[in-house]
Order: structure tokens, then sequence, then C-alpha cells
């Protein structure tokens, strides 16, 4: 204690220097019932600094990676496939001329998805083993970790989805000026990845269940609404169309290549120029690029007849409804195996992290983006000694296949009854996994954004079984 020069006692404190003070804001997190999940998060962090230091580049995928650096560098909503909202995000880091420094970036959302369900499990009461539980997907899955360490989309997306459940489940009744974050997140997601953007409409059908007031709807719908018709807005000025890509036709014909007869669907002799050929190949979206396809064999461009295959793939859909049924419940079972399925045949699953050295091809598009954005981009290489630690970290592939099925029966089970307290995050996964099965193909890195929201309604519909469970033997008592 120390006597003041007016005779009073205070208490003597020590300076806090700042690794004093991250010390004490570690010892106190782990006073506070979050000391197991700060543990987890410590390791996924650990887990995520070997991967920045046992590659010596980002992955880049062939095509769509140098494609949305590309566009990033020449400022133009995105072409056929991929509209610009994660070339904006490439754009922003492009005085720094490091794709490292994007996938490390990345690494840092991913760690955000793990905090950002934990907290709002918390917050919704789950006990902190079982919010941890939750985030044991997102923080220590292989597949999570390549996508991180890619120039690719996908944690962008997830990360923004994730974002807008978490503003706006935080409190059970949501404000206005949460409605409209939430709105913003999601056309931000949508910009992203098309598959996203009409995740906008279940959120405001969800607050339109919940009766939490016109405003909050109106505040959803509008700031969620505007960036993507302002984007669509600035796509027709450049492309004559307004939407956000031009491949939707495209797909959905390459979803009915599995199934369509023409005998059936009886098109009019300019769409029956699209009728299956005999071309087979073993995945639906491999017809968007087989040689032989019949859209492939019309005059131009592929995507230049996006709007005639559109009205082929409707028409199929609608002659043949159960035969389309079919082969999205076919494939969509693809994501349950115990084993995961190479789907196509040719393409292994992307489940662990890679090990060895893939030289870039030479190609106009990858010299312009190197001399543009990055000189320093080369073929990727694992380095040693961190490759050992790799070709020996797996992920059980039971937590691949079927445990996302019980994942999914879990929060399909919290999602019905009179609180529905897994409702959002259940339709949101569900539609994250089914959508672009039913829009084009199943593929195992098309699904994985819907993992985690799934595994934030799993673990809201357990908690909300077990309180039901427990109120039961109250009563009975």
């Amino acid at each position: 204690m120390l006597t003041s020069p007016g005779g009073v006692q205070t208490e003597q404190t020590e300076p806090v220097t700042e690794g004093g003070g991250a010390r004490h804001r570690l010892r106190r997190a782990l006073s506070s019932g979050h000391s197991l999940f700060v543990v987890v998060i410590t390791l996924a962090a650990a887990l995520r600094a070997v991967v920045m230091f046992g590659y010596n580049t980002a992955q880049l995928y062939w095509y769509d990676s140098f494609t949305y650096l590309d566009t990033a560098v020449h400022l133009k909503p995105g072409g056929a496939f991929h509209p610009a909202g994660y070339s904006f995000f490439l754009r922003l880091l492009w005085p720094f001329h490091s794709v490292s420094l994007v996938v490390g970036l990345q690494h840092v959302m991913g760690l955000g998805m793990g905090l950002m369900i934990y907290l709002l499990l918390r917050r919704r009461s789950l006990p902190a083993w079982g919010a941890t539980l939750a985030t044991l997907p997102v923080l220590f899955n292989p597949s999570f970790l390549r996508l991180e360490h890619s120039v690719l989309s996908d944690t962008q997306v997830t990360f923004l989805v994730i974002a807008a459940l978490t503003v706006l489940m935080w409190r059970a009744k949501p404000s206005v000026r949460s409605a409209a974050v939430a709105g913003v997140l999601l056309a931000v997601a949508g910009l992203t990845r098309t598959a996203a953007a009409p995740l906008l409409v279940l959120f405001v059908l969800y607050l339109v269940l919940q009766r939490v007031g016109w405003r909050h709807v109106v505040a959803l719908a509008i700031a969620g609404t505007l960036p993507l018709a302002a984007y669509a807005g600035w796509y027709q000025q450049h492309h004559g169309r307004f939407a956000l890509s031009g491949s939707d036709g495209v797909a959905l014909w390459a979803r009915t290549m599995t199934f369509a007869d023409c005998s059936k669907i009886k098109p009019p002799a300019e769409e029956a120029r699209l009728c299956p050929n005999g071309t087979v190949v073993d995945a639906a979206g491999e017809y968007v690029w087989a040689a032989d396809a019949s859209l492939n064999r019309l005059p131009g461009d592929r995507f230049s007849h996006n709007d005639l295959a559109r009205s082929f793939a409707l028409r199929a859909i609608a002659a043949q409804p159960l035969d389309y049924l079919r082969e999205v419940v076919s494939d969509a079972s693809l994501a349950f195996a115990w084993t995961p399925v190479s789907h196509p045949k040719r393409v292994v699953p992307a489940l662990s992290l890679p090990v060895g050295s893939w030289p870039l091809p030479s190609f106009p598009l990858i010299h312009q983006v190197r001399v543009e954005y990055d000189p320093a981009i080369r073929g990727m290489a694992s380095v040693a000694p961190y490759d050992a630690f790799f070709a020996a970290y797996r992920f059980p592939n039971v937590l691949h296949g079927p445990l996302f099925g019980v994942v999914l029966l879990l929060g399909g089970l919290g999602a019905i009854g009179r609180r529905r307290p897994a409702l959002l995050p259940w339709a949101a996964a569900m539609f994250l996994f089914v959508g672009p099965i039913a829009a084009l193909d199943f593929d195992h890195r098309y699904m994985l954004p819907a993992v985690p929201i799934a595994c934030i309604a799993a673990a809201l519909g357990a908690a909300s079984l077990w309180r039901a469970r427990r109120g039961r033997r109250a009563t009975a008592r």
C-alpha cells in the first residue's frame, strides 16, 4: 500500500507492459469459463502458422485464382462464372503485391469463423464445451485449411454468411440496425459467390416468421438488395444483361444432361440443338467443358448461349421433375459416404494438406498476373520439415460424411417446434449444401460452406432437445 500526500492509502499496482497485458487477458479468459476454447483456438492458430511456413507460396488453382487476380487489377464485373466480390477483396490488398498476405488474412478469417461460432453459441446459453465442439470442423478440418491457403472465394463467402448469422441472431429480437448490417453482409456474400445471394430471401422469411416487425424486414431487404442491384446494373453495362453472372443457364443445362429425354421434353427446334447427343461424362458439371457435348458444338462461346440453355433446362425440369429430383438426391447422398467419393471419378477430394511441388504452366494470363499483382507468384511446393507433419495430419473420414448427416439431423430437429432455435442456420446450411447440386453438380469443395453453419444449427438443436427433455422430466416429477 502507498500513502498519498493527503494521508489516503492507495493500492500499489505494477505497471502493465504489453506482454504483461497479454498474459493478464489470457489469465482472465482462462478463469472466465472459456479456458477450453482458448486452448482450442490457440492450437488452431498454431496449425495455421505451420501451414503458412510449410508452403513457399499460396495455392493458386488453375484458371479461377488467376481470373480473380486479373479482375482485381482490371476492376470490372466478373466473367461468366464469378462475380467480382472476391476480387474487390484482392483489390484492397493489391498495393502490397503479395498473395501470401492474401492467404494470411484468410487464415485469420478461419479463426474468426471459429470465434464467431463460439461466441454466438455461448450467447445462446450453450456450455463452453458444446460451443467449442461446434467450432472444431472449421478450425481443424484440412479442407478448410487448404481453402484458406488458396486464392479462392470459399473462405470469404463462408466468413460473411457466418457473420450475417451472428449479427442477426445475437439477440432474441434483433435491432433494425442489426438487420440492415446482416443484409449488407449477405449482399457481399452474394457478390462473392452467386450461390449465396438467395440466402437474402431466407433471412427475410425468417424475420417474417419471427414477427419482429416490418421495419426489420424492410431494413434487411433493402440493405441486401441495393448492393446486388447496383452490381447487376454495372454488369449490364459491360455484358448487356442485368445479372450477377452469365453462367446460370449453362450450369442448369449441364445438370439436366444426366436425365434429359427430348422425347418427353419436346423442345422447340432452336432448343432441340441442346438435347443429349450421346456424349457421356461421369458428372453433370463435366458437360459444361466436354468438347463433344451438344452445347459446345454450337457456334460461338458456350456462355453466349446462356439464355437458350436456361430455357431448355427449365423446360426439361418441368417435363421430368421426378428425374431431376432423383439426380439431385443421388448427388447429395455423396456427401454422407463413409469414405469420400471422387466426383467426377478422376478428381480426388481435397481432404488433406498436400505434400510435393506443383509448377505453374506457361500461359499468358499467369505471366500477366505475375507482372501486375505479385512478381513472387510461382508454383507451390511444401517445405521441410513441415511436410512431414502434413503427411501425418489426417481428419477422420467419418467426420466428413456420416457425421455431417448427424449434424444436419440435429439441426433439423432444432428447426421444428414452437421455438425453432436452429431454424435460420439449418435452413441456410441446407440451401448452401443442396443449392449448388440443384443448380449444377455435387462438389466436396462447394459443400464446405454449409458445414460450419450446420454445426451452429446442430449445437442449437441439441441444446433445445436437451432442455425439452429436462423439462419433461421435471414435469413428470
